[in-house]
């Protein structure tokens, strides 16, 4: 193996790992740092395989952007920032399906990884040093990717409104006794 190899196989590992302390950790905030420390390892595996704009889209527009708003939503709606309940206790977001929760994310995920290596079997990039291109992929991303990158930002934000409106209680209508 190579450095590359390991370096990569090492943010492979980073990134996983604190993926899935972004789904198992009990606190939000810390939730969204993880997903921080998974976004930068990403970044830098793109950098490996000389693709520097992706890396840096990574960082501006994962990293900054997307969770900044993830933690703006958590301040906004109000979300408990500190340590929840642990399991057995009383958990507010606790909905009492997490064996079902984890079954449809192990199907989701095979029907994603058969359709990933049926698909691509056969294909290969060769890999050269410089070969990750700004032009090429701004190309690509102008003409073909533009209309979904706008309606993903407009459902982002419309999810994040709708967000703010569902836990606010001082938001609506107001009763004859000046309550909810």
């Amino acid at each position: 193996m190579t450095a590359q190899e390991i370096v990569f196989t090492l943010l492979g590992v980073v990134a996983v790992g604190s993926a899935i302390m972004v789904v198992t950790t009990r606190q939000l905030v810390h939730a969204a740092l993880w997903l921080v420390v998974s976004f930068g390892a990403l970044a830098g595996a793109y950098l490996l395989l000389t693709a520097e704009f992706v890396a840096w889209v990574q960082v501006l527009i994962y990293v900054g952007a997307v969770v900044v708003l993830l933690l703006f939503g958590i301040m906004l709606t109000r979300a408990p920032i500190g340590r929840l309940p642990r399991s057995g206790e009383d958990d507010p977001l606790d909905s009492g399906n997490r064996w079902v929760a984890l079954a449809v994310a192990l199907a989701t995920a095979g029907v994603l990884v058969t359709v990933l290596v049926r698909g691509f079997k056969d294909a290969f990039i060769e890999l050269e040093a410089g070969g990750g291109g700004a032009e090429p992929l701004g190309a690509s991303l102008f003409r073909t990717w533009v209309l979904p990158f706008e309606v993903l930002s407009v459902l982002l934000l419309a999810a994040l409104v709708g967000a703010i409106v569902l836990s606010r209680t001082d938001i609506g209508p107001k009763d004859r006794e000046g309550g909810r």
